[in-house]
């Protein structure tokens, strides 16, 4: 079985470089049964793949994780639950933040997810104009201090406030962004701003809801409703459509085909190991359709790790992505497309 790297971020947890995504659950993707999603957990975990992201939004997410850390307390004890990591984020609407509101929300994922501290909270805010994201990262750097909260951290935030963010002291771990070969805003300015602070990279649509695989060489333009049936599906296309349009992504994927052929592995294995290797990146989070046999994937992600891109498949891939959009100008830097306007 492969040997699934790991990686230490600044407070000391280890996590996997390929992370377990349960936004899936969230009901935007299809319906869920929750109870098929807890046992499916399992099969990641038996296959090395330990850790898991969520969010207080993705629906059951939480709850699923933290029926599973419950199941799998009690049937294989502590040692067991020691080797799996929790990774949620809290994505408060604006509003007043004082401790007793920061803390409500902390109380209410370690409620759902059955355990005794967070090891990894991720903050995202909608609107930069309200400065007080600010008060509710104090507070939850209070809470970590308290042990409330292992590592704190990001999601969706650009370079600027990142170093606001540190400038005022509160010690950041990790960041999680959209990166992939069609998105690679965080090469301009967040790459190498976190790694001068020591913050890791946490990537996500790095496969572009799927997009990026076999499924979609040489096939026709999706556009109805039909055809893009999810939200990763209809987030992704766009996304394609402002990078450069479909017939430079079939380039694109026919170049990333070839690479793969050469490696006997997969388009989306090749797309991973493109972003795994970029500077500062811990790791990247794919997507898991819980309880839906087939549609895991497991050994297919865990392939990435035993390939191993040279100088030639990198300018192969690079010949094409240079004929793109400039996303920084057209979108903006990483996170602002979530932020209000």
């Amino acid at each position: 079985m492969t040997q699934i790297p790991k990686v230490r971020l600044r407070g000391g947890l280890e996590i996997c470089r390929i992370l377990n995504g349960l936004w899936q659950v969230s009901g935007a993707h299809g319906k869920i049964d929750p109870h098929q999603a807890v046992q499916a957990l399992e099969a990641y975990v038996n296959a090395g793949l330990t850790s898991f992201d969520m969010a207080d939004i993705y629906g059951p997410a939480e709850e699923i994780y933290g029926s599973f850390y419950k199941q799998l307390l009690a049937t294989k004890g502590h040692e067991a639950v020691k080797g799996i990591q929790g990774l949620t984020k809290w994505i408060p609407q604006p509003g007043p933040m004082t401790r007793k509101v920061v803390e409500s929300a902390i109380d209410l994922s370690l409620q759902r997810m059955q355990v005794s501290h967070l090891d990894c909270l991720q903050f995202h805010w909608w609107d930069y104009s309200d400065k007080r994201y600010l008060d509710a990262l104090g507070h939850l750097s209070d809470l970590q201090t308290e042990g409330k909260i292992n590592e704190l951290s990001l999601t969706n935030f650009d370079m600027e406030h990142v170093v606001e963010i540190t400038n005022k002291g509160i010690q950041i771990s990790s960041i999680q962004l959209q990166y992939s070969v069609v998105d690679r805003r965080p090469m301009v300015k967040m790459t190498e701003v976190c790694e001068a602070l020591g913050i890791k990279l946490l990537t996500y649509g790095t496969l572009g809801g799927g997009f990026i695989s076999e499924k979609y060489l040489g096939a026709k333009e999706p556009k109805n409703e039909d055809e893009l049936y999810t939200s990763s599906l209809k987030m992704y296309k766009k996304a394609i459509d402002t990078w450069g349009g479909w017939d430079l992504f079939q380039e694109l994927l026919q170049v990333l085909s070839s690479v793969a052929k050469s490696h006997n592995c997969t388009i989306a294995n090749v797309a991973t190991k493109y972003i795994l290797d970029m500077p500062a990146v811990a790791g990247i989070i794919i997507g898991c359709r819980m309880g839906i046999p087939g549609a895991e994937h497991i050994q297919e992600n865990v392939k990435s790790f035993d390939v191993h891109l040279t100088t030639e498949d990198t300018e192969m891939i690079e010949s094409v992505l240079k004929k793109s959009s400039d996303l920084m100008q057209l979108i903006g830097d990483c996170g602002d497309e979530y932020r209000l306007k």
